[in-house]
């Protein structure tokens, strides 16, 4: 009996040894783990103690980064802005090490559809109001820097460069800047979009090759549906100011442009850009 009972005890190990390495193998604690090695940079993530002591040990430029809630094509989810930016900002204050990455707003200027129900938008004027307050709201807890970008573009960047201009001039006389990184989102965009061209593959458009590409890189099956991408190509882009031929039936499906090509190296790459020039010209334009 004693043998059994020992036995017994030395296969309950063994199997107990194999069930914690097996859960602490699974890619979510994998990713838990490597990221409890990096500084928490993100403002809803730390405590009121811990906020304080970022600020005093140097951490004074907060990042304001805008999603969005919109229809993604039947192949991304609807709130894939979000989801980047939030991705896109921790990195960013990763990389600048003197900043903290705020919480991503979710609503930008769009407007809803019961044809593509995936979108809740804002006015432009709602949007001004919600950056000059949160704005402020950072500057009262004793920011010394606001950076606002967007991962969404909809004619909504005349916003926030005016918001940035009226704070700037308001607090000025306390050494208090408040900019707008707008190379972050536009600028990698066009410079990633010429580089596929030149890759012969298809440009970027809404929910096309470079958002469903940075979401399976960020994301996976998650963000991306993947037995919709053999068919995820939506209505052509077309050149500035040219209407679409009313002849041609529209897919009216989210898309516009091409999305069956889209990898997670593709997104990666992309990903690693935006990251890299919203620091570049955050340094330039905060003088650091």
């Amino acid at each position: 009996m004693h043998q059994l009972s020992h036995r017994f005890a030395r296969h309950a190990f063994a199997l107990s040894t194999v069930l914690a390495t097996a859960v602490t193998s699974t890619p979510a604690v994998l990713h838990a783990q490597r990221a409890s090695k990096e500084p928490n940079v993100e403002f809803e993530m730390m405590t009121w103690p811990e906020v304080k002591q970022a600020l005093a040990s140097g951490k004074t430029t907060a990042l304001f980064y805008t999603g969005g809630t919109e229809q993604r094509g039947p192949q991304n989810v609807n709130g894939g802005h979000n989801l980047m930016g939030k991705a896109t900002v921790k990195a960013i204050a990763l990389k600048l090490g003197n900043a903290i990455a705020m919480p991503v707003l979710p609503y930008t200027p769009n407007n809803a559809s019961a044809t593509l129900p995936g979108t809740i938008g804002l006015t432009p004027d709602l949007l001004a109001a919600i950056l000059e307050r949160i704005s402020e709201q950072a500057i009262t807890t004793g920011f010394r820097n606001v950076v606002l970008m967007g991962d969404h573009g909809g004619g909504q960047p005349n916003t926030y460069v005016d918001v940035a201009k009226k704070l700037s001039e308001k607090y000025a006389a306390q050494g208090i800047k408040v900019v707008y990184c707008d190379e972050v989102y536009s600028k990698a965009n066009d410079d990633f979009s010429k580089w596929l061209d030149e890759q012969k593959l298809s440009g970027g458009g809404h929910a096309s090759i470079i958002d469903t590409s940075e979401m399976l890189y960020l994301g996976g099956a998650d963000w991306v549906r993947l037995k919709e991408l053999p068919n995820a190509e939506g209505d052509p882009i077309l050149p500035r100011g040219q209407r679409p031929d009313p002849n041609v039936p529209r897919k009216n499906n989210g898309i516009t442009g091409d999305a069956r090509k889209s990898t997670k190296e593709l997104g990666k790459k992309i990903f690693d850009m935006k990251v890299d020039y919203g620091v570049r010209q955050i340094r330039a334009l905060l003088g650091s």
